[in-house]
Order: C-alpha cells, then sequence, then structure tokens
C-alpha cells in the first residue's frame, strides 16, 4: 500500500471519527491461515443490513500508545486489549501509532460472539475510523482507494472484517488479492437476497475462530477442504453473476457443513452445532423438500443458522419461519442483503 508510506511522518493530532459497518455471512467459508492474515483459500460473502456495529474513535496525542475500548457503554479491558495488540501490529507501517491515545466507544445490534461475525462488523467499522484518520491526516478526499486501505487495515485485524468495507457482495483472495477484499458485481435478482437468522444459542462460543484456523494447520482433510472451496469459489461466482439461486443454495449448504465437519474432524475436535441447530437443519430440508420453495441454510462458526431466500418468497418463509421455527431458537434476526459502511 503506497499510500500508507506517504504519512510514516505525520505527527498523531486529535480526531474524532464515527462509522457505521455491517456484518456478512459468508456464502464460500475461508477456514485456516497463512502468515500474515493471508487466508489459506478464497471467500466470498453478502454483506447484510441490520446486523451491524456503530464505532465512535477519538484519536488524541499521548507518549505512548493506549487504548480504552467501550462496549455499549461500559469499559471492557479485553476487548482493549485486543485492539492493542491489533494496533501494535501496525507499527511498522504507521508508526505514528505509538503516540496515540484511542478512546473507542462500540455497540453491536446483535449478540456478540455467537457466530454471526461480529468480529467482521466490529473490526471493519474500527478500520473505517483509523482509515479516516490517516486521511485526514493527509489531507486527502476519500475516493475508492479510501475502502481498499480500510479492507487491508481490517484483514490485519480479522479476516472476513476485510469483506464488510463492501456492501452487496464481496470476495478476498482468489483471482484479485489475498491484501483485501474486492466488491462482486452479480445479478440484480440477488441484491434483494434475504437472511432470517436463527440466534439458536446466543452464548459466546466455547472455541474461538482464531483458534479453529489455528487448528487447520495440522488437519488432516486440509488441502482437500482448501480444493473443495476453490472450486465452490469458482462456480458461486459465476453463478451469482446469472440467476439460478438454488445452485448457490445447495452450495451455501455444502460450505457450512464441510466448516463445522472440520471443526469435528479437527487434531482438537469439538462441535459448535447445538442440538436444535440439527432439528432446524432438519425441518429446513423438509420444508423445502414439500413445497419446493428455494429457502437454504447457512452457518458461520457457531450454532446459529442464517436462512437465505428470495424476496418474492419472502412471506412464505417468514410464515414458516414463525410456526415451525422460532420455538427452536432464543430470537429470529429478519435481515437482508446491506449497502455496506456508512459516515455516521
Amino acid at each position: 500500500m503506497n499510500f500508507f508510506k506517504d504519512i510514516n511522518s505525520f505527527q498523531p493530532i486529535e480526531f474524532t471519527s464515527q462509522w457505521k459497518a455491517p456484518s456478512n455471512i459468508a456464502f464460500v467459508k475461508y477456514w485456516g491461515k497463512l502468515e500474515n492474515q493471508i487466508p489459506a483459500n478464497p471467500s466470498l460473502s453478502m454483506t447484510l443490513r441490520e446486523c451491524h456495529t456503530i464505532t465512535k474513535t477519538n484519536f488524541s496525542p499521548s507518549d505512548r500508545l493506549n487504548v480504552e475500548l467501550f462496549l455499549d457503554g461500559k469499559e471492557n479491558k479485553s476487548f482493549s486489549r485486543k485492539v492493542l495488540t491489533y494496533l501494535e501490529i501496525l507499527i511498522p507501517i504507521l508508526p505514528f501509532l505509538s503516540k496515540l491515545n484511542l478512546k473507542i466507544e462500540t455497540q453491536n445490534t446483535f449478540p456478540h460472539g455467537t457466530g454471526i461475525a461480529s468480529s467482521a462488523s466490529g473490526m471493519a467499522a474500527l478500520a473505517l475510523t483509523l482509515t479516516d484518520y490517516l486521511y485526514h491526516l493527509a489531507s486527502v478526499s476519500r475516493s475508492e482507494q479510501f475502502f481498499k486501505d480500510a479492507s487491508y487495515l481490517a484483514r490485519l485485524g480479522s479476516g472476513s472484517a476485510c469483506r464488510s468495507i463492501y456492501g452487496g457482495f464481496a470476495t478476498w483472495g482468489g483471482h484479485i488479492s489475498n491484501e483485501y477484499a474486492s466488491p462482486l458485481a452479480v445479478h440484480d435478482n440477488f441484491l434483494s437476497l434475504h437472511d432470517s437468522i436463527l440466534v439458536i444459542n446466543s452464548e459466546e462460543k466455547k472455541v474461538s475462530s482464531r483458534s479453529g484456523h489455528g487448528l487447520m494447520k495440522e488437519h488432516f482433510f486440509a488441502e482437500h477442504r482448501y480444493a473443495q472451496a476453490n472450486y465452490n469459489f469458482d462456480k458461486c461466482c459465476v453463478e451469482l453473476k446469472g440467476d439460478r439461486f438454488e445452485e448457490i443454495g445447495h452450495i451455501l449448504e455444502a460450505e457450512a457443513l464441510a466448516l463445522h465437519a472440520m471443526m469435528m474432524t479437527s487434531p482438537s475436535p469439538y462441535m459448535l452445532f447445538h442440538p436444535n441447530t440439527i432439528k432446524a437443519i432438519q425441518v429446513i430440508w423438509q420444508f423445502r423438500q414439500d413445497t419446493q420453495i428455494p429457502v437454504f441454510f447457512t452457518l458461520d462458526a457457531g450454532p446459529n443458522l442464517h436462512l437465505i431466500y428470495p424476496d418474492s418468497h419472502k412471506k412464505n418463509v417468514m410464515t414458516f419461519i414463525n410456526s415451525e421455527l422460532t420455538h427452536l431458537s432464543e430470537m429470529v434476526i429478519f435481515d437482508r442483503v446491506g449497502d455496506g459502511p456508512s459516515l455516521c
């Protein structure tokens, strides 16, 4: 990133930035990392609208790097340490960070740590405020490059966060770049897809995604999984430019089940499914078989199910959810494709 080389000599000043950044749901999952937050396989995701993080960051000069983070109005020292570690990683490319105090106020519209990619929206929002600060220091106007730079910085904190910088659909890795995500043009019909999230268990998951990625390094099936992901990535990119949702739906489910299969067959096996996760999957399969309505599920690294379906079937699917699935979940979040981050 040549832009970052141009501002190494800048001195910290007072500045405040506030951004809203969305979560995303991966259609093609990445699971496993190389050095420097590079994905072992490409991924593709749909950006959400209602599930988002709002982060306000105040930057002020200091004699050392310091972070104070407040989640939902309460100081969170654990998250403060995580952000501090992230910023320390950036010091080689942004030396002036070592002389900054950051006061961060952040809040989510959905439960944290349950597999709805709160790290993606949270780190994307933080990276956007940081990029906003950098552009202010350099007196540079925001442009398309602004979001590429934000995606680059977000990736260094959370891989999936780099895709949350863009609305609609985004890819990371594959044919374009491992350094940052890129927006993906899709058929207009896919810009009205719905994602109804069954929050089956809102407790924070027992094994973090970071730990799960680490376990892929010695996984017996890792290379075969990467080959599967590459195949599904290429196929999904093609199908999203056409208008064949059912082809994409089958990729969604295969990717979700493959992700959790990797967890259950890892060197230190673990399971993030909840009993109601399995029950809900069986109910969804039966409903689709009985009605031929194209509603498909996917999961991130957690027990909660994302039901993806076209807008044309919204009424029937919502009736199905309310009558057949709500009793298996703590809550349902009705979401859909989003437009991406915004300054607020």
